[in-house]
């Protein structure tokens, strides 16, 4: 994380958001563009981890090509903090799979839950329903 800002000034973007945000034809579209405004407004810092940005590329590339997934690439790495994901992340990760095995969270997932974990952060920008069921703040529109 860049600087010395408290967690509490980190909210952690999901590829849900970044979806529905780059694309204009998703059902939560504008619901992204509100939620980037009050973001924008609070002067909170965004934070992702480098699995998010390529399952956001992947999800992208299937919805809208391969232009409209580098721009989206682009776009997260010049205006997103981005944690690289190491090994005890990955391990973390993993384990969280274990302890919620009645839920389905994907591996991305659970490395997002144990980044957010590690870095003691809270709330999470995501239209992702694990989130929630992970006991973490989502942001929602006003």
């Amino acid at each position: 994380m860049r600087g010395s800002a408290s967690p509490a000034r980190w909210v952690f973007v999901d590829s849900s958001a970044f979806a529905a945000f780059f694309l204009d034809r998703e059902e939560r579209h504008r619901d992204a563009l509100a939620i980037a405004g009050i973001l924008a407004r609070r002067g909170l810092l965004q934070l992702a981890t480098n699995t998010v940005a390529i399952e956001t590329h992947a999800l992208i590339l299937s919805r809208a090509g391969r232009v409209a997934a580098r721009e989206a690439l682009r776009e997260i790495d010049t205006t997103i903090a981005l944690v690289r994901v190491g090994e005890e992340d990955e391990q973390a990760g993993r384990a969280i799979l274990d302890r919620y095995a009645d839920k389905d969270f994907s591996l991305t997932d659970a490395i997002s839950f144990a980044v957010m974990d590690r870095l003691r952060l809270r709330t999470a920008f995501a239209f992702d329903l694990h989130f929630a069921q992970y006991g973490l703040d989502v942001l929602t529109v006003e």
